[in-house]
């Protein structure tokens, strides 16, 4: 592989969580992979600061911060812990140099069946954090989840649903993340990327495979690049005559992954995007 089939490729921390930071740094400038989106636990546990240095030395970009969001909360105190957490959050897409902190908005609070209600309360959140987050030069990226999270983890299902919170506030503020393994199955979903590439609000692209049957919990069901039902270069036409030329990060949730060698992962992945994408 070449340096240019990689330029636009970015490797999500998630899909090799087994390497600890250096070695992630280093396995990306050894295999000619500029690109890094990061999460914020490992981030913490190495440091902020030693990070931010760790990845700016290696001469790599940091495309995405994940993650913020879990708005949902009805309890005051919860609300304002997680407005707090959040902000954290920004502060630290900040200090890291990028400029999208993707969003996972959250579920039903315990007892409730109110989805209208929960997602009106991430709009509150929205209005509060979006005008913060432009302070510091940061777009919030609203990531729609498949349905089956939509109890738990997150009550925006789909880009329609997204963009219908993001649109509430100035793009440089709040857009949305496409991701195909939570969209594919959505026919809607090409004219919505179509509505947010026209708004500016494509903020990120990741690509994960749709591989069955489901493990156990489905969090750590997303398959590698090709292994599954997904049309990747299909996905790919939608974002990119929407407008889109960013990084494309694969982010994958994967048991069978994370028990290999993280290098040997890495390697595959980025030969995987090279064949399913280019």
């Amino acid at each position: 592989m070449s340096t240019a089939e990689l330029e636009r490729f970015s490797i999500n921390q998630m899909t090799v969580k087994q390497l600890s930071m250096p070695d992630l740094v280093d396995a990306c400038v050894q295999s000619g992979i500029g690109n890094v989106g990061l999460w914020r636990e490992p981030v913490q546990s190495y440091g902020l600061e030693a990070t931010a240095k760790l990845v700016r030395d290696a001469g790599l970009t940091v495309t995405t911060l994940c993650r913020g969001g879990f708005f949902t909360a009805i309890d005051p105190r919860e609300r304002a812990e997680a407005l707090a957490d959040n902000r954290r959050a920004i502060d630290e897409a900040a200090t890291l140099g990028t400029d999208t902190l993707v969003l996972v908005s959250g579920g039903l609070p315990a007892g409730s069946k109110d989805l209208h209600g929960a997602r009106e309360r991430i709009s509150d959140a929205l209005s509060e954090l979006g005008p913060y987050a432009e302070r510091h030069g940061v777009r919030l990226a609203i990531e729609p989840l498949h349905p089956m999270y939509a109890s738990d983890r997150c009550v925006v299902s789909t880009l329609a649903q997204a963009l219908d919170l993001a649109e509430r506030f100035p793009a440089h503020q709040v857009g949305v993340t496409v991701d195909t393994y939570h969209i594919w199955w959505d026919d809607t979903a090409p004219a919505q990327i179509a509505r947010a590439g026209a708004g500016g609000r494509i903020h990120t692209f990741q690509l994960a495979d749709w591989t069955t049957p489901l493990p156990e919990g489905v969090l750590t069901g997303r398959g590698q690049i090709g292994d599954g039902s997904i049309d990747m270069q299909e996905w790919q036409r939608y974002v990119e005559d929407a407008g889109y030329t960013g990084a494309i990060e694969v982010e994958l949730f994967n048991d069978v992954l994370w028990a290999r060698d993280g290098r040997e992962v890495l390697a595959e992945t980025a030969a995987r995007f090279v064949e399913h994408t280019l």
